[in-house]
């Protein structure tokens, strides 16, 4: 019982920081690629089209990986970001965007 809750305990720690580390590089991969046309989860080039939890699952987007395929190849008027992102940003700008949809985009 103990090897157990040992085992568990450290595969929280180890995934802990790799896991915050991931939510910082999305932010930052957001601001750096993402927030000049959707500041805050909006969108200023077509206001219905924004990163708010109710536009996006509307149009089918409900997962993180609907948004790092938006993100990837783009969709509509938007172009894809894949070049920009690099090699797994997709995914990491992906997670962050979807976690802040579900948070209503509360800035903390």
């Amino acid at each position: 019982m103990i090897r157990l809750l040992s085992s568990i305990l450290l595969a929280v720690l180890l995934l802990w920081p790799s896991t915050a580390l991931a939510m910082e590089s999305g932010a930052s991969l957001f601001q750096n690629n993402c927030a000049s046309c959707h500041p805050n989860g909006e969108n200023i080039i077509r206001r219905g089209r924004t990163l708010k939890i109710k536009a996006l699952t509307k149009r089918g987007i409900d997962s993180s990986e609907a948004i790092a395929q938006v993100a990837r190849e783009g969709i509509g008027q938007m172009s894809g970001y894949a070049d920009a992102l690099g090699d797994g940003g997709d995914v990491i700008v992906a997670e962050w965007v979807w976690q802040q949809a579900q948070n209503a985009w509360i800035q903390g």
